[in-house]
């Protein structure tokens, strides 16, 4: 198991239990105590967590893990998303994209689409962003016109939020936003951790003309700090085939269309 991935599971299970042992890491990830104790070490020091004498307890960053720290869960399902969501813009469209694992999965599938990578007459594509890392990795593509907010970077998401953040929104119109959430429940809508984060979001979402939630399974049905937006303001709903079917059929009740993934 790589570092960083161990790095992960670590960071998750004290995010579920709020503390972990140095002898149930090392069943639990079948490394040494050794590794385990050097793992937590490090992560102490990033101020990822707590260490105590045997083990660590949580701390206040990591309740909303760093944007690297995710990228390995639900990793094949949030890759399946981002494909079925970079499906539904065609070429030419204005597309808002904000932070996430998922949300950088679907700017990496729009930026190797064969379609929009052959248009030769100008812009194939326009995404508009408050993500840098998002930014940094379409800039490099000349058939996608890349447009970045303003704003302070958050460095658990790479987002840009603040005030100055939702000034460009109000001048523009999107075509789709592409939304990836904390959570998303089909009576409380989609719901983010942060409300710095959540009101840009808001903000992008207004601006659009349909709206793209992009969310594993396990987002689905919970609830978060902040509101992105109503549930009736969602267009479609891009998930994987773990979904409940009984929560996938409150969603499409509430006139969502549920693509699983």
């Amino acid at each position: 198991m790589a570092t960083h991935e161990r790095w992960t599971r670590m960071l998750a299970i004290l995010g579920e239990q709020g503390t972990l042992e140095v002898t149930e890491a090392a069943e639990l990830l079948n490394v040494s105590t050794a590794t385990v104790r050097r793992d937590l070490d490090e992560l102490a020091r990033q101020q990822l967590l707590t260490r105590t004498r045997g083990g660590a307890v949580l701390s206040g960053v990591a309740y909303d893990l760093p944007l690297r720290y995710k990228t390995a869960r639900q990793a094949d399902e949030k890759q399946r998303i981002a494909q079925a969501a970079a499906r539904l813009v065609p070429p030419g469209a204005v597309v808002g994209l904000n932070g996430g694992t998922t949300t950088s999965e679907v700017a990496r599938e729009l930026a190797v689409r064969a379609d929009l990578a052959e248009h030769t007459d100008g812009v194939a594509l326009t995404v508009v962003t408050n993500a840098i890392n998002i930014a940094n990795e379409l800039a490099v593509r000349p058939y996608v016109k890349t447009v970045v907010t303003g704003g302070v970077v958050r460095p658990n998401s790479f987002e840009l939020t603040g005030p100055m953040a939702p000034l460009i929104l109000r001048e523009i119109s999107l075509d789709f936003a592409i939304l990836g959430v904390n959570a998303v429940d089909p009576k409380n809508g989609a719901a983010a951790h942060d409300e710095g984060e959540a009101s840009v979001n808001r903000a992008i979402a207004d601006r659009a003309e349909k709206v793209i939630v992009v969310a594993d399974s396990t987002k689905l049905g919970r609830r978060a700090f902040a509101q992105v937006c109503a549930v009736e303001n969602i267009s479609t709903l891009v998930t994987d085939k773990n979904a409940p079917d009984e929560v996938v059929e409150q969603f499409t009740a509430k006139g969502v269309d549920v693509i699983c993934a």
